[in-house]
């Protein structure tokens, strides 16, 4: 079984300069990939393949381009693996999974730098270092993280907010499942007033509206703020962002806040899932939200990007399948919200702002999402994803 793992290293200033080198000759070669097979479309010849866009940088494109030797500097592994990520990202747009491929941009959009497994030596690991080809031994800024009897095959570093994380794929061994006995059920409804209600009775309180939060948003604003006034100087006065003063700096300040608003997100999201997932339940129905068409409300798109529906999903379908729980999915079009959990009756005029369900068949009254929960976990109809 393979598993995944992020743990942040603290580089020398040479180990800096290596990996940021690596990181831009993969974005290099990804942005020359894709622009070759669209020059070669626009001549009428066949996709070109990871494979023969490498020989084709070997044995062409550099012999033509000596100012190009740069590419040699770097491992001819993480090379090839931009090209097999620019393909990959072809496949995906010719199965209609993604759209065309863009070029990546410097700072936004980097590749990570990747780094195989060549030798026994290679990522071998102690309590405070492991060695990364090309790199040597790193030093780790926090110990005890990587299991003792983990093989390494591979690892990427990749640089966020002037930190540099390693994640790294390992093989372990198959934990054995215990037997799930439990007959009961349980229903999630997530939302934007809260972020997960249970058909248990158990409400996970939306994360973003609490004073940490909406205090470092507002932190976020006024740095933003700062770096658009900086910009609009530039244009007015004719000069380039590089030679601005500071802008490095309060661009790394943006970041960092963006960097600490996810972690602290991704943490409370990690809680709400295992929490879930610890209840003694055979079964756990969730919804299938179209979260792009969500996002086109455009006083509730901020709020629906935040709440990562999308991330908790993928967690949770992880997290089921360690734990042998079977993790049902709802069609979107499922009446949840509208149908009574008492009767069954359907209110087709439910509004957005109607918080509590009122039945006009049996009386009830009852919490929307509550209520959505409970008609989930009973559902008959649906896919199992995990």
């Amino acid at each position: 079984m393979y598993k995944a793992l992020k743990i942040e290293l603290k580089l020398t200033v040479v180990q800096k300069i290596q990996v940021c080198q690596t990181i831009g000759t993969e974005r290099f070669i990804y942005n020359e990939y894709i622009k070759y097979n669209k020059e070669q479309y626009e001549l009428g010849n066949k996709f070109v393949s990871a494979n023969d866009f490498s020989k084709y940088i070997n044995n062409v494109y550099l012999p033509n381009n000596p100012d190009k030797k740069w590419i040699k500097d770097v491992s001819s592994k993480s090379v090839k693996q931009a090209i097999i990520y620019g393909e990959k990202a072809f496949k995906n747009f010719f199965k209609g999974l993604s759209a065309f491929p863009v070029f990546k941009k410097k700072g936004k959009n980097e590749l990570g730098a990747y780094f195989v497994k060549n030798n026994k030596t290679d990522f071998e690991f102690y309590r405070h270092k492991i060695k990364i080809p090309t790199l040597k031994f790193v030093r780790v800024k926090e110990y005890g993280y990587i299991p003792k009897n983990a093989i390494i095959k591979s690892g990427t570093i990749s640089k966020i907010a002037d930190r540099y994380f390693l994640s790294l794929i390992m093989e372990v061994e198959d934990a054995v499942k215990a037997t799930n006995t439990s007959s009961e059920g349980l229903g999630v409804d997530l939302g934007i007033k809260d972020t997960a209600i249970c058909s248990n009775g158990k409400v996970f309180k939306n994360i973003n509206k609490t004073k940490k939060l909406k205090k470092l948003k507002k932190k976020l604003k006024r740095e933003q703020r700062k770096i658009s006034r900086s910009v609009e100087y530039s244009k007015s006065e004719k000069i380039k962002l590089k030679e601005c003063k500071n802008f490095n700096k309060k661009k790394l300040k943006v970041q960092k806040l963006f960097y600490r608003l996810n972690c602290i997100r991704d943490d409370y999201n990690n809680k709400i899932v295992d929490e879930i997932t610890r209840a003694k339940v055979k079964y756990i129905t969730i919804e299938n939200l179209k979260v792009s068409n969500m996002m086109k409300n455009k006083h509730l798109s901020k709020v629906i990007q935040e709440q990562n529906f999308y991330a908790i999903r993928t967690k949770l379908i992880n997290k089921c399948k360690e734990r042998n729980i079977e993790l049902r999915l709802v069609d979107t079009f499922y009446p949840s919200s509208k149908t009574c959990s008492c009767c069954g009756e359907i209110k087709k005029d439910l509004k957005l702002n109607d918080r509590i369900y009122k039945c006009c068949n049996c009386g009830l009254e009852i919490d929307r999402d509550y209520n959505a929960s409970i008609n989930l976990e009973k559902a008959k109809v649906y896919k199992v994803i995990a």
